[in-house]
């Protein structure tokens, strides 16, 4: 898988608005009403990263879970991120 470049990440980011580009990653906050629905939420998300073999970082503080995307073995962003990140949006 090869790395995107800054014009690549800029283009597929307008089909992904709630994400951006943090650090050499694809990065989106989600709120929840309470901590069982930021933990019904990630365990979804779980259940996608494993179908596509693709790991998301996560951080779960009570109800917001933030989500970061790369693709470690390309060393950044990927194509791979973004389609990791439509379906998490779809799972929102």
């Amino acid at each position: 898988m090869q790395k995107l470049d800054t014009p690549q990440i800029e283009e597929r980011l307008k089909g992904v608005p709630e994400w951006s580009e943090t650090n050499g990653a694809i990065q989106r906050t989600v709120l929840f009403k309470d901590f069982a629905g930021a933990m019904r939420f990630v365990n979804a998300v779980a259940d996608l990263a494993e179908q596509m073999d693709h790991h998301p970082d996560i951080l779960i503080r009570y109800n917001k879970v933030t989500l970061s995307l790369s693709t470690h073995d390309a060393g950044g962003i990927t194509t791979k991120d973004f389609e990791l990140a439509e379906k998490i949006d779809r799972a929102v």
